[in-house]
């Protein structure tokens, strides 16, 4: 995985024409400007720009790309709104983190893995089974992904009031992410499985170190043979009454708490010395 993330790198470097600048941004107003036709047309401007697969069949190609324009359904306006600007606002943000060629990469990769899903999904349960299920909804979730990764401790205002790190709605976001994989596994709904999944592995595609560092971090955090240094600290202190002591003159850190304490490098051994003393002592070899 790490060879599959340099070679991405690599290949956003060689091609700097591959990116569109300000891409989430012309998929938010494709959004807005689809949701307001399908209020006037009965969706029918959603019906002609979806993913389905025998019309792709006929030549329809556009189909293959406009569904990233497909509102989600069942949200009302305030809601809809909100998603719209979190996902120009994350993607905006990754596209200045990495620039627009990886971003770019990152999301042409996730469209084209839900195309690949939905044509054998076509295959396998109809054409128009593919319709109802094939959306871009989990990519851009898997977006916060990418942004909690980058910026774990920036702070959103949750209901415009309650600052939360982005660490802690990225959990959420996975909640849900799981929540919806178990459902669609209680239902026997294994595109409900699928599709989480592909938007989770575009993520790892591209974070797949620091995801790594994130477990790896909490299996050594729970070792056994770990110290805690600053347990240790404590213990020595309490049981000294101390933590450091003057080779030269004896005096700790209990005599004197403003005193300053170094460990000299050229003694041979582990001197504590005082400030008066650190530079004015025999060096022990």
């Amino acid at each position: 995985m790490h060879s599959i993330t340099d070679w991405l790198d690599r290949f956003c470097y060689k091609h700097p024409r591959l990116g569109i600048p300000n891409l989430m941004m012309y998929i938010v107003i494709g959004n807005i400007a689809v949701y307001l036709l399908d209020n006037f047309s009965g969706g029918a401007c959603s019906a002609m720009l979806a993913f389905i697969p025998a019309g792709i069949l006929r030549g329809q190609l556009w189909r293959l790309v406009t569904f990233i324009f497909v509102p989600a359904s069942g949200y009302n306006l305030i809601f809809f709104a909100l998603f719209l600007y979190m996902y120009y606002f994350i993607g905006n943000m990754l596209e200045r983190e990495w620039g627009s060629v990886k971003f770019t990469v990152y999301y042409g990769i996730g469209v084209l893995a839900n195309v690949v899903v939905g044509l054998v999904l076509s295959v396998l349960y109809g054409a128009n089974y593919a319709w109802s299920v094939v959306s871009v909804d989990y990519l851009n979730m898997s977006l916060f992904f990418a942004f909690a990764a980058l910026y774990p401790d920036l702070q959103f205002l949750l209901f415009f009031i309650i600052p939360v790190k982005a660490k802690w709605l990225a959990w959420i976001d996975a909640a849900f992410f799981a929540l919806s994989i178990a459902t669609s596994l209680l239902n026997l709904s294994w595109t409900g499985v699928v599709l989480p999944l592909v938007a989770i592995a575009n993520f790892l595609l591209f974070f797949w170190e620091d995801a790594a560092r994130i477990f790896g971090r909490v299996r050594h955090q729970h070792s056994r043979q770990t110290i805690n240094f600053k347990k240790a600290t404590r213990d020595v202190k309490k049981e000294k009454g101390y933590l450091h002591k003057c080779a030269v003159c004896g005096i700790t850190d209990a005599d004197d708490p403003d005193m300053e304490f170094r460990y000299c490098s050229k003694c041979n051994g582990y001197y504590c010395y005082c400030m008066n003393h650190i530079n004015n002592h025999v060096h022990i070899q």
